[in-house]
């Protein structure tokens, strides 16, 4: 073996541990996400092939600047839940969002915008508490007492929503919401934050992170499935 050769050994293997520590981290990183992809696998359905349920939860999401009418891909979910009801796979709708988000009241207007599409309003609930995704699944199950739902929210986001809302122990299948007028970097973006977020997730679910705001149970869905 020449002394060039001799000298190549120690940066062949610095090259090697670099490559596998890139993949391990990688790995790492990528875990959350794929046990999103995998637990939700089975339970992600379009609209069209939905299942039934007798509630389906939409996800709060961005206001419009009126601050009276929900951005277009909160409205896509809320037309999309609309559909369901309107098709009988779902009997009660519950709107989660932050009460108090930046962009204004999400359930309020989430609550409004059903009622506009004909919606009769006793078939609504709505929490003002469901601060994220994590959240709004634990209090569906602990304040609402819902142990069966449909999930609705676009597709980048539906398999952390279904699994988190899984692992809390609803039986939770999972609808593509509208989502018209979406361009392909926006979608883009969306599944890189999503990405991330799932590490979030993870962390989350293992730790049985009780939410934000605890409540005491509510009737609410119960009173509305037995409405009209």
């Amino acid at each position: 073996m020449t002394d060039a050769q001799e000298k190549a050994k120690p940066v062949r293997r610095w090259r090697r541990r670099v490559v596998l520590g890139a993949a391990a981290a990688l790995l790492l990183t990528s875990a959350p996400w794929l046990w999103t992809q995998i637990a939700a696998r089975g339970h992600v359905h379009d609209e069209a092939d939905a299942p039934a349920a007798d509630v389906v939860i939409v996800l709060g999401g961005e206001v419009a600047a009126d601050k009276r009418t929900p951005a277009p891909r909160l409205a896509g979910r809320l037309d999309t839940a609309a559909a369901l009801v309107d098709s009988g796979r779902a009997r009660v709708i519950l709107v989660s969002g932050d009460g108090g988000g930046e962009s204004g009241d999400e359930p309020a207007v989430m609550t409004a915008y059903l009622t506009g599409l004909g919606i009769d309003p006793r078939r609504i609930v709505a929490d003002p508490h469901g601060l994220d995704t994590y959240d709004t699944c634990v209090r569906a199950r602990d304040v609402y007492g819902i142990t069966r739902a449909l999930v609705v929210t676009q597709a980048y986001h539906l398999s952390r929503a279904v699994t988190l809302c899984r692992q809390v122990g609803i039986d939770t299948d999972g609808v593509n919401a509208r989502c018209d007028g979406c361009a392909a970097g926006l979608l883009a973006s969306k599944a890189v934050r999503d990405y991330f977020a799932s590490g979030k997730a993870a962390w989350d679910a293992v730790r049985a992170r009780p939410p934000a705001v605890t409540s005491p149970p509510n009737p609410q869905i119960r009173d509305a499935m037995q409405a009209g």
